[in-house]
This record gives C-alpha cells, structure tokens and sequence, in this order.
C-alpha cells in the first residue's frame, strides 16, 4: 500500500434483554487477502471463531468491510517471514475480532431506543475508455501465444484492454449505489467499490456522526477506485492501470465519497447511550476503613 491506513475498529452489538450478545457487526478496513487455501471466507472466518469463543457460537457476526481498495495486510518492510494461509488468516482476523471483544465487554452503556434510517442513490458514472490506436495494437497482440514470461505480463495488460472494450460496448456507464444506513448515533456509508483508504478517512472526517463506518463492495462490485492522485502523475499501482477490473473515470471517488458525505449530513445522529447512573454515594467502604495491624 502507499497510502494512509485505517486502524479503527467498528463495532456494534446487539444484546437480549438479560444482557446476552445476539449478535455483532464489525467494520474494520483491510483487504482479505490472508488466501486460505481453497474456497474460504477469508480472515472474517478468524474474527467470527474468536468472537464466537467469547460468547457462544449462536452468536450472529457480520462483517462489513470499510474502505479498503488500497490496504492489505502485508507489512513489506518487515524482516520477519509473513505468516501465509489460516495462520494469516487468524493473525488478521483474530486481533481484529479481539478488539471486537474486548469493546463488547468492556462497555455497560446500552439503549433500546434506537433511530433507524437509510437514503440511497445510484450515481451514473462513465468509464474510461483506452484510445483506438492502443485497443487495435492490443487486439494484435492478444491473438498471439506468450511464450516467456515478459511476454505473458505484456498478453494479460492486453487482455484487460479487450475485455474492457467489450465491456465499454454492453456498458459505457455504471450505476454505482450510494447508500448510507443509521442505526442511533452511527452511519455506514456504502460503497459498490474497492474503494481507497483516503476516501474512507475523508468521510470519517467530514460525517457529524459519532461513529461512521465506511462500508465497500455493498450493493454491487465496480471494482478499484482510486484517488485522483494515485491518478495522477504521481500516482500509480496495478489498481490504477486501465483495465476490466479499474476503469471508472478520475472523479469517480470523490463523487462517491460526496454523496456518502451529504447523505449521512442529512441525518440527525442519535444519542450515544450512557448507560445506568451509578447509585447515590451514602457511605464509604467500612470493610476497608481500618489503620494498619501490625501485630
């Protein structure tokens, strides 16, 4: 990654009326990348085990995903040999899922009065289209056979630009769902995107919500949106070429991130729960209100 990350951990729990946890959501910004072998869900399946270790396995977890597009969990200036597969998986995943439990336990402030709202709209967002002179020299080299492997990295770039061609055709703009949900004092703000770390930071910042949780990939997939300076001269990365997978136009995120701001703006935040009062003070401890003994 070569921008900002975000630490936060969001979290909010649901309890039945003798205290019991039902179920939780948790928002935290990293790409699940650990790759378990196989078919898996991922560092999310670490979080729920430990979260279900706390409090039963009829516990309900969901994981929302903030945003993300640019922060996975390697740490390449690290001189120690990265943990691969469940080990990875676990590494990530459990520490963000005892963050969740030790927020769920340590806080006694709960209501049962709780505002519940959402806004959505489907913004129309052009793609970027590769010029005609790069298209047909990729076409020309995509009916060609790889033979090394300079070759087969030059075969995939182009095969992104044919497939986005294609794609350009059926679709030359996409509907890119904005919604923001309220439940009391937080806002999730989604996204249909793998959208970069700055964006979510940004909404955090201008939101007048307590708590505010960017969400992506929700309602769809458009894939990467980057900044408009990873765009720029300045900038760059696989998630910024041109290809099936990266190809909204440059203001693209800030247009998201835009409505995401006005939408949770437009609602009124809930109170923060407080919790019970303590019990008014009378006496002191008269167990302890001894001098010392010595003898």
């Amino acid at each position: 990654m070569a921008g900002p990350i975000d630490p936060e951990v969001g979290v909010i729990g649901a309890s039945d009326e003798t205290g019991k946890l039902l179920g939780c959501v948790v928002n935290f910004a990293c790409h699940a990348t650990t790759s378990p072998p196989g078919f898996s869900a991922n560092y999310p399946w670490a979080l729920e085990k430990v979260i279900d270790g706390a409090f039963g396995e009829e516990t309900v977890v969901v994981f929302l995903n903030c945003a993300s597009g640019d922060v996975t969990q390697v740490d390449n200036s690290s001189a120690v040999k990265k943990n691969t597969g469940e080990k990875s998986a676990m590494e990530v995943g459990g520490r963000v899922g005892a963050e969740a439990v030790k927020l769920l336990v340590q806080t006694n402030q709960s209501t049962n009065d709780v505002t519940v709202a959402f806004k959505n709209e489907s913004l129309k967002i052009p793609r970027r289209a590769p010029s005609k002179e790069r298209l047909a020299k990729r076409l020309d080299l995509v009916k060609e056979k790889p033979t090394k492997a300079a070759a087969l990295s030059d075969w995939i770039w182009a095969k992104e630009i044919v497939m986005l061609d294609a794609l350009i055709a059926k679709e030359p703009v996409r509907s890119v769902e904005v919604q923001t949900v309220q439940i009391g004092p937080a806002v999730f703000v989604t996204n249909p995107a793998e959208y970069f770390c700055e964006f979510g930071l940004q909404i955090k910042a201008k939101s007048k919500f307590p708590f505010t949780w960017p969400v992506s990939l929700a309602n769809g997939c458009v894939v990467y949106v980057p900044t408009t300076e990873a765009l720029g001269e300045n900038g760059g990365g696989y998630e910024t070429w041109l290809t099936a997978y990266s190809n909204l136009i440059p203001e693209a995120g800030d247009q998201i991130r835009d409505k995401g701001i006005e939408f949770s703006n437009l609602m009124k935040p809930g109170p923060v729960p407080e919790g019970s009062p303590t019990p008014e003070f009378k006496t002191g401890w008269q167990y302890g209100d001894v001098p010392p003994e010595l003898e």
